[in-house]
């Protein structure tokens, strides 16, 4: 394996070995290792001494189920702080494949030209992509797919990261009809287009897997971990996530009234029997679109959907939960079909639907749009694809917006927009957007699954439920599984430990396991607190402390000393 260094000063790529302090890491971990080592914590997030980090999980190139999902990192534009952002697709597998196990990309072109990195098993070479600029991310996609064929994986960011937006994602290509696989949060599409980099092409054609240290002991668990995944009852055949992907949740999360409704101003939605799972799979079936289908070549789950027009033409794959609720109830709109269409603008522009929608729901609390009027979100959407003044500051994401428009009702922390889930009645979820190094981000904790366990409404047992759940999720995202793949290994962990030691030989136990997952997290935050990240930081914003939520009419109450000392075990 190998390290692909890109500088984007002198325009040259280098081949490393792998530090040996490198070795044990993947994904979000390796992001987390790299950054404390190599980038000034206190650098301009979108100057030339920030690196962007693509890094695929440890089990990744495997056959092992649900494992090729793709870690992006850097220094965050919007938290100024650590952050990684996972997606699904064959990435991370490709490049492992290709024998990599980081792509860093490292300073600025000097002459503001942009370019693309093409890597295959003859190498990688960079390309000149000025032809290439302001171009969706859809065009991206055909474009290089029509010159590499349309095997070869996709990385790009869309006229938004060019721009510098910080509510900008990167997308990724996936298996089949997913082209728009998103690595989201934390403005990191703006990070990559800092680096005027427009795309990167894999072509894995002739990769091979990679070596298994105990072959006998490595299949035997993704044997196990495939089998249970496929009698799991929420990921089976006849679960919910295959059925209705993670749409499943829309009901659930309404009936609990977290729902974020009109800028997060109620918890419940009127019309939300419009925008449910069953109702998706219905519409999306009647219309020749397809649902349970694959967003990467290995994976039993199988939860993705493909949208359609009533005249079965695609319009977004896939339609997914976070996107329903930010783009949907939150802006009032209460139809599947206009939540689509606005799902695609900013799938091809490259921003992130959450921090895009927030950002929307604080516009339409300036009047700048109406809730429930789709058209005229689709009127502010092209203001950011003309890169207009009242563009760039929606684009900037929602604390930029309110700051610019006047509004205090935003919906962040740590600089960052709120997911689909109101903290004031799923407050487990409002300590992990606190607290968590990577700001406001369900994926980094997210207690809605383990709201049967502890009272979503109570003050009491939030911090110990969030600190669990954050040094779980480490596990999966440093060795590239998909969140939704976490049965079998969570509550078994001596199965995730056999993967590993099947994969690599390192002999690790449980307790080895758990440490590791410990020494992520602490790195993670020394990383912010060197970049000036504090306590002060790790906060809901003042308005959900002090404005009830309807239903419940709950404001969030966990005490902000709890929150300082969330990490004190550690």
């Amino acid at each position: 394996m190998k390290i692909l260094r890109v500088n984007m000063d002198r325009l040259e790529l280098n081949w490393e070995p792998v530090p040996p302090e490198y070795e044990r890491f993947g994904g979000r971990a390796l992001i987390a290792k790299v950054l404390l080592t190599e980038v000034p914590p206190q650098c301009e997030p979108l100057g030339p001494y920030n690196k962007l980090i693509l890094a695929p999980g440890l089990l990744g190139g495997t056959n092992l189920s649900s494992s090729a999902r793709l870690s992006v990192g850097g220094k965050s534009p919007l938290t100024g702080g650590v952050k990684e952002a996972n997606c699904g697709g064959d990435a991370g597998s490709h490049l492992i494949r290709l024998g990599i196990k980081a792509v860093v990309v490292e300073g600025q072109p000097r002459d503001g030209k942009l370019y693309l990195l093409y890597i295959s098993r003859q190498g990688a070479e960079l390309l000149p992509a000025d032809e290439w600029r302001g171009l969706g991310t859809y065009a991206t996609v055909a474009k290089a797919q029509e010159r590499w064929g349309e095997h070869c994986t996709v990385i790009s960011i869309g006229p938004a990261g060019e721009m510098g937006m910080t509510a900008a994602a990167i997308a990724c290509t996936g298996y089949e009809e997913q082209v728009s696989r998103m690595a989201a949060r934390g403005g990191l599409g703006a990070l990559m287009g800092s680096k005027r980099l427009k795309a990167v092409v894999l072509d894995a054609s002739g990769g091979e897997m990679p070596p298994l240290a105990d072959p006998e002991l490595f299949r035997a668990a993704a044997r196990r971990f495939a089998t249970e995944l496929a009698e799991n009852p929420r990921t089976g055949r006849q679960g919910s996530m295959h059925l209705y992907g993670t749409s499943a949740i829309v009901e659930a999360v309404n009936e609990m009234g977290a729902f974020p409704t009109r800028n997060f101003s109620a918890g419940q939605f009127e019309k939300i029997e419009n925008l449910t799972g069953p109702r998706l799979r219905e519409t999306a079936l009647a219309r020749g679109g397809k649902v349970g289908t694959r967003c990467m070549a290995n994976c039993v789950i199988a939860c993705c959907n493909q949208f359609v027009d009533p005249d079965g033409n695609p319009i977004v794959a896939t339609l997914q939960y976070e996107t329903i609720g930010m783009l949907g109830s939150n802006l009032g709109i209460g139809t599947l079909d206009e939540v689509a269409r606005l799902n695609r603008i900013c799938n091809d522009l490259g921003l992130d639907s959450i921090e895009t929608g927030a950002a929307l729901g604080v516009a339409a609390e300036a009047g700048l749009a109406r809730f429930g009027d789709a058209a005229s979100f689709e009127a502010l959407l092209n203001e950011i694809a003309a890169g207009s003044v009242l563009g760039r500051v929606l684009g900037q994401g929602a604390v930029v917006a309110g700051r610019v428009l006047g509004i205090s009702r935003v919906p962040a922390a740590k600089g960052q927009a709120m997911p689909a889930y109101d903290p004031r009645a799923l407050k487990g979820n409002g300590v992990t957007y606190a607290t968590s190094p990577m700001g406001a981000d369900h994926t980094a904790g997210n207690a809605f699954g383990v709201r049967d366990k502890v009272d979503p409404l109570a003050a009491t047992g939030q911090c110990e439920a969030s600190l669990r759940l954050q040094l779980d999720v480490i596990s999966l995202d440093s060795t590239g599984l998909c969140l939704f793949a976490r049965p079998p290994v969570f509550s078994d962990p001596q199965l995730m430990v056999d993967l590993i030691n099947g994969r690599f030989g390192w002999g690790w136990t449980v307790a080895d396991l758990q440490e590791y997952k410990k020494t992520v997290l602490k790195m993670e935050l020394e990383f912010n607190r060197q970049a000036g990240l504090t306590s002060a930081d790790a906060r809901i914003p003042e308005y959900m402390r002090r404005e009830p939520l309807p239903p419940h009419n709950t404001v969030f109450d966990v005490p902000d000393a709890e929150l300082d000392e969330i990490f004190s075990a550690l």
